[in-house]
């Protein structure tokens, strides 16, 4: 990640901190229920956010934190929705998987989203405004029957969809090798729809090679399926990890978050403390926050 700015990278860091965060926020027992975080994941979204425009729709999953922060650049609401405070984005009842916003709408229902985001899509081409609909999904939704129906209403209507499948290997603890027959790459094509797979986790290359396909599908709408062969640095959920310590080690000497620490220095450091010095006052006000009123009548 040579290439990576200044701004790209203060996004990057701003994910992984968040996320190591709600982690130890979850050990020391002051956030409860579940969460799941997309470490090893996180440039993903922040490659993906530059074609983002003003009227353009992303659905989320699960794992939607980094989606979240990439578009919106907003820890202190997110943390605030996920601790039930005052100033949360869906004033602390949606937590940390269901989040509704101008523009962004997550889900922990696997394939919810791509049947929702399929909906907007048609609503977006039938207005004519140029908008595109991104959605996320994962290597382990394709075994959702929504998907495939899904896909095929996208190419029949020629929707302005946008399908961004971060393919990490492993679907909850099931590695996808043991779960997925045949590739994603070959369901894309059985529908008739574009294609992209991509391997490289540097930023400025990942732009290279999907601005012009997404570009595409904006100016004559079509949908795009974009496969992103991934790391889940982190378990599923808090801890429920099956993976051995041989695969966890051989997955963190690819994770790019070291890569980009030895490749740009001091300038990473600065950067990454000055996030850090973000995060530590966003806790501080949200900590100190009353619980949300809505919350509070739950």
């Amino acid at each position: 990640m040579k290439e990576c700015n200044q701004d790209d990278m203060e996004a990057l860091i701003l994910i992984r901190e968040f996320e190591e965060l709600l982690l130890a926020k979850h050990s020391e027992g002051k956030l409860h229920g579940t969460t799941h975080t997309c470490l090893g994941q996180e440039y993903i979204p922040v490659a993906i956010r530059k074609f983002f425009l003003k009227g353009d729709q992303i659905f989320s999953n699960h794992r939607g934190h980094g989606h979240y922060l990439a578009r919106f650049n907003d820890p202190a609401g997110l943390l605030a929705e996920i601790m039930g405070k005052r100033g949360a984005v869906c004033n602390g009842v949606g937590g940390s998987q269901h989040i509704r916003v101008a523009g962004f709408f997550s889900t922990g229902i696997q394939g919810h989203g791509i049947g929702l985001a399929v909906g907007m899509a048609f609503s977006k081409k039938r207005n004519g405004n140029n908008d595109v609909v991104y959605c996320f999904i994962g290597d382990g939704t394709w075994g959702q029957g929504i998907v495939y129906e899904s896909l095929n209403i996208a190419s029949l209507e020629r929707l302005p969809l946008i399908v961004i499948v971060e393919n990490n290997g492993i679907a909850q603890t099931t590695a996808t090798v043991n779960a997925l027959s045949g590739t994603i790459e070959d369901r894309a094509r059985a529908f008739g729809i574009d294609y992209l797979k991509i391997v490289d986790k540097d930023i400025a290359l990942i732009r290279e090679k999907t601005g012009t396909p997404i570009l595409d599908a904006r100016r004559e709408p079509h949908p795009l399926l974009i496969e992103f062969v991934t790391d889940r640095l982190g378990p599923h959920s808090k801890g429920d990890d099956t993976r051995s310590s041989y695969q966890l080690s051989d997955i963190r000497k690819r994770d790019w978050y070291e890569q980009m620490r030895s490749d740009r220095g001091e300038i990473f450091q600065i950067a990454e403390s000055r996030v850090r010095r973000r995060l530590r006052q966003v806790v501080e006000e949200v900590e100190s926050s009353p619980l949300s009123d809505s919350v509070l009548y739950l």
